[in-house]
């Protein structure tokens, strides 16, 4: 572990290089030709699926069911779709998104005493993965642990704004609940127990995070990106995006697709331990992030993960002789290595440990 305790090379702040008037980005941020984005890429008259899932908490059997449809079907076509009516406060959404804008227009002096390393990237970061002379990207971001609570240390939380830790323990709170209905209607969907999902990440023992990411305007973003294609490698992420500039992109085919965030949803994607435990029924999807030279971005991605010590293998009710586990056992603290080794990587990971039965 000796080699995660330092980044490789010096860390400069994105959010400084584009304060500082440059007109031309560094060659550190240049992407290969192929990973540029394109102004013609995406199907921008498509959407991921958009789902009101109000009806999951009422008396209404018939649109209870619909909704577990929608949501069944979005999950095996898209990986991908957005929530609504899902029981978290908008104005805590809306605080949220503010006082995180605020801690990164904070002066660099007091954002620098919660510098993160790579040990476990908790604090205020901009680069992720240890290789060295990477490509990087156009972002800078905020890392904390939310649960279990032995990992919640609030001192590692901004004290400025004033009311950060406040909402953002509110906030935490309530997307986990939120992340927990999810789980029982995507268990249902793969025809078992509501709580069996649940149990395969270690039933109430779970891990989860928060990296709120802030990306600064970019003068050449047609050769960079603000986070590089990856799938997410933990298990269900929700992510609050910013209220009026869009920048995530989801791969569909050979297509980049540009979400358009619906007012106060959640964008709900699925991660490579879902993957895991479904035995790949549920498919993690590559997305990416697109920067602009007119407007910062702000989102919060909110990661619901297995507890971090048990071994993570395809669900026995999934596996046949039909359909064989596809994936060896592994624990997410091994899993997420990977990426605090080498940064996202498409999904190399999650391929990476397919079995080789």
């Amino acid at each position: 572990m000796n080699k995660l305790q330092e980044w490789p090379e010096p860390i400069v702040r994105v959010q400084s290089l584009s304060n500082s008037g440059l007109s031309v980005i560094p060659d550190r941020y240049v992407k290969r030709p192929l990973e540029r984005p394109s102004t013609n890429s995406g199907l921008v008259e498509h959407n991921i699926p958009i789902i009101d899932i109000g009806g999951l908490f009422g008396d209404d059997e018939k649109l209870h069911d619909n909704i577990i449809c929608q949501v069944s079907v979005a999950c095996k076509e898209w990986g991908f779709f957005q929530v609504l009516n899902h029981g978290v406060s908008p104005q805590l959404m809306d605080r949220a998104r503010k006082v995180w804008r605020e801690f990164f227009h904070l002066p660099m002096e007091a954002k620098q005493s919660y510098a993160n390393s790579p040990k476990t990237y908790e604090g205020y970061g901009s680069r992720l993965g240890v290789e060295k002379d990477a490509i990087l990207d156009w972002s800078d971001y905020y890392y904390l642990h939310y649960l279990p609570c032995s990992l919640k240390d609030y001192n590692k939380w901004p004290a400025l704004p004033a009311d950060c830790r406040i909402v953002t323990d509110e906030y935490g709170k309530q997307v986990v609940e939120l992340c927990g209905r999810l789980m029982k209607v995507l268990s249902i969907n793969l025809g078992l127990p509501e709580e069996r999902l649940q149990n395969g990440f270690g039933g109430e023992n779970i891990g989860s995070c928060l990296r709120v990411n802030f990306y600064p305007k970019c003068p050449q973003p047609d050769l960079t990106l603000g986070l590089s294609s990856h799938s997410d490698p933990g298990g269900l992420t929700l992510l609050l995006p910013d209220d009026h500039v869009k920048g995530l992109q989801v791969r569909k085919g050979d297509n980049w697709i540009t979400v358009k965030p619906a007012t106060h949803s959640f964008i709900v994607n699925i991660g490579d331990q879902i993957q895991v435990l479904s035995n790949a029924i549920y498919k993690s999807v590559e997305h990416r992030v697109v920067v602009n030279s007119a407007e910062e971005r702000v989102s919060l991605a909110f990661f619901y993960n297995p507890k971090p010590d048990i071994p993570i293998k395809p669900i026995e009710e999934l596996v046949s002789p039909e359909r064989p586990a596809l994936y060896s056992p592994m624990t997410f603290d091994e899993y997420r290595l990977f990426i605090r080794m080498m940064g996202p990587r498409g999904k190399s990971q999650v391929e990476s440990i397919k079995s080789s039965r």
